[in-house]
């Protein structure tokens, strides 16, 4: 029988691979194309090291899974990799055929092996010799004797040697040796000397290799390859376990990162299967593992590829807007008073976020401060002001979520200097994962009377880092039910069970049921004659019951607009979902909000939140959304939502096959969401000026 929907990891790759092809576009600055390669590669890196991990374990019968049999993942693994192998090959392409010469171009010739220019040969001998040489240490790999240890993600020549006065058939004539490239002390990439026009760069594995017989004299060099390990990067913590339980596991599992499973040995195609295999059995790879790359492998440090060259056009991005209506004198405390305020990242300046908490530091009315840490940003101004708040009194409250991946350990040491500070710290909660972007100001008189207070929710982290580079919208009100609602939430987290929320949709509480109850309404609108209408903005739509009542929708006569960024299991284009479309935005900005439209009938209801539509976040997390009252910030996101869906340069259809089909006009003229919504909003600012 034929599947109703896609593979997640196979989605997933579908849209790393639309990521890919941002490096193809040739109307964008040339640093930028270059850097969406990077991204490509750090995306799959991720992806090897959790997802794939996870598969490998179940397919050798290591970990056991009630939705995947071990037939099923070794058939997926293999699946994955053929579509990984395809990948590369265009990313080969790419960067060969497209980026290498259009560098050429702008006079930056970047050399990609050991040969370079005679020009050149005095000053890579003296660089390697004072720069490089005395960071490398060479390691004798032998099979029998010693088992060298890989470190994760890191990149080593490998080096095959025949010593000087032996004869092949001699048990010493052939040696193997490991070396680490010493990236902490000697960057990837190295700035030559420029020569009349030209400016010269060169990877710093080439200069070794251009150098390589310095390091072994007593040695023939037959040939050296780059190789890396990724290991196993999921930890599984007990979601039962209590907190001071949970602490301890991720301070001990966290540390075993570096020493997880081999989930995959990358190394140079060009290799001879003979080297290859003796790699194989000295490291105890197991051949499920291997993954033949390119000459230069973690391509994710293009990022940091040096520009010698000023005239190449530079990154422009748009740049984080303060809003008029919110001038350095005006309160955001008083203007939430009158009115729900939306703020766009990173189009508007998450400064105000900040400027908001800064507020209720220094007002004498504010007893109360609640906020929820998933992500935040490293020496955070979010948790510096928190700190402040409790130094002046305030009582303040954080959540910290312990099991956001790869984050653990942030989160921990944040955590301890909270708390050191005077701030009431509450953990991760037995079974559950808290995701909701949550913040709550509680105001009182003197007297103790209640005063007008303060909800902000949104679709991104508190991370003023990550809110200069992912699209997300957050929205302050001081309507008193969501107020009380998300008090609620709050005390939620201290334990208060079978909590009612009036207006605010908590997933694991009333989310899926309001969820399911908006969709019947289009069905009844659409199977009487009139018009059914949904439009989903997420980052991942995943879970089968959902996506069942969307081709039930479908079915019914219900347009529906999908826009979806990554994993999206829904199949459209079938009988059953021929009302259907995916749309798959990748620009400048990580689309990252969750925005929610259901046409009820010419009246829209319009919701915005941190969860998408996946098993794991409507069943296993404690997700908010929030509906947007406000009919001024109503029609705004309507207009976001029709500028993306109009987007005929940088997004796409998702087909039946899971293709990124280009909606036909992908250069020149035409409207690029991002860049049209920012100068929507910098229009709408400028009349509110």
């Amino acid at each position: 029988m034929e599947s109703r929907y896609f593979k997640r990891d196979i989605s997933w790759l579908s849209f790393n691979y639309r990521v890919l092809l941002e490096a193809e576009d040739d109307t964008l600055p040339l640093y930028e194309r270059i850097n969406f390669i990077s991204i490509y590669s750090s995306n799959l890196e991720e992806f090897y090291k959790i997802r794939v991990a996870d598969h490998k374990a179940i397919a050798t019968g290591a970990a056991h899974s009630d939705e995947e049999s071990v037939q099923s993942a070794i058939q997926l693994v293999t699946e994955i990799n053929e579509e990984v192998n395809r990948q590369l090959e265009e990313r080969i392409r790419i960067y060969e055929q497209k980026i290498l010469p259009a560098l050429r171009q702008h006079h930056i010739i970047f050399y990609q092996s050991r040969n370079v220019e005679p020009f050149h040969k005095e000053f890579l001998r003296r660089f390697f010799r004072e720069e490089i040489f005395p960071y490398l240490s060479p390691v004798p790999v032998s099979k029998d004797k010693v088992i060298s240890f890989l470190r994760d993600n890191r990149l080593y020549l490998a080096v095959r040697l025949h010593s000087k006065g032996t004869l092949p058939g001699d048990p010493d004539h052939t040696q193997y040796f490991v070396m680490k490239l010493p990236y902490s002390k000697v960057p990837r990439f190295i700035e030559l000397p420029k020569q009349d026009k030209n400016y010269y760069l060169m990877f710093i594995e080439d200069i070794i290799k251009a150098n390589i017989d310095t390091i072994f004299p007593g040695y023939d060099v037959d040939s050296s390859y780059c190789i890396k390990i990724s290991r196993d990067a999921d930890i599984l913590i007990d979601e039962s376990a209590n907190t001071s339980e949970i602490i301890e596991q991720v301070k001990t599992k966290v540390k075993k990162r570096k020493i997880g499973a081999v989930c995959r040995f990358v190394y140079d195609r060009a290799m001879p299967d003979d080297f290859l295999d003796f790699l194989v059995d000295a490291f105890r790879i197991n051949r499920q593992e291997l993954v033949p790359g390119d000459k230069h492998l973690n391509m994710e440090d293009l990022r940091h590829l040096p520009n010698p060259n000023n005239a190449v056009r530079p990154i422009r991005k748009p740049q984080p807007m303060k809003l008029a209506c919110l001038d350095e004198r005006e309160s955001i405390f008083r203007y939430v008073e009158k009115k729900d305020l939306l703020l766009h990242y990173p189009y508007h300046s998450f400064e105000h976020f900040i400027h908001f908490l800064y507020e209720a530091v220094h007002e004498p009315t504010v007893r109360e401060i609640m906020v929820t840490q998933y992500r935040v940003a490293e020496n955070s101004a979010v948790i510096n002001t928190l700190i402040a708040a409790a130094q002046n009194g305030k009582k303040v409250t954080v959540f910290v979520e312990l099991k956001a991946r790869f984050d653990e350990e942030n989160n921990l040491a944040t955590a301890e200097m909270m708390k050191a500070a005077g701030i009431n710290i509450l953990f991760s909660l037995p079974g559950l994962k808290v995701h909701a972007k949550v913040a709550l100001v509680l105001r009182r008189d003197k007297q103790g009377h209640k005063l007008p207070s303060y909800a902000y929710i949104s679709t991104g982290n508190f991370n003023e880092k990550t809110a200069t580079l992912y699209a997300d919208c957050g929205l302050f009100t001081c309507n008193p039910v969501l107020v009380n609602d998300l008090h609620n939430l709050f005390r939620t987290f201290q334990g208060k069970e079978n909590p009612v929320f009036h207006r605010l949709l908590v997933a694991r509480f009333n989310l899926i049921p309001e969820l399911n109850r908006l969709i019947d309404h289009e069905i009844e609108l659409a199977k009487s004659g009139k018009q059914g209408r949904i439009i989903l903005k997420m980052n991942a739509l995943q879970d089968p019951a959902m996506i069942e009542r969307l081709y039930e929708a479908s079915q019914a006569g219900v347009k529906i607009d999908l826009i979806v960024r990554g994993i999206c299991c829904l199949i459209p284009g079938r009988k059953y979902s021929r009302n259907i479309r995916v749309t798959r935005i990748v620009d400048t900005f990580l689309e990252h909000a969750r925005v929610w439209y259901f046409g009820n009938g010419g009246k829209p209801k319009l919701f915005l939140g941190s969860p998408d539509w996946m098993r794991r976040n409507l069943y296993r997390r404690i997700e908010a959304v929030v509906p947007i009252l406000d009919p001024d910030l109503r029609e705004e996101m309507i207009d976001m939502l029709n500028i993306q869906l109009s987007d005929n340069r940088k997004a796409c259809f998702v087909d039946d096959r899971l293709q990124n089909v280009f909606k036909g006009k992908t250069r020149g003229e035409g409207i690029r969401a991002q860049y049209t919504f920012y100068n929507y909003l910098k229009k709408k600012n400028e009349i509110s000026l």
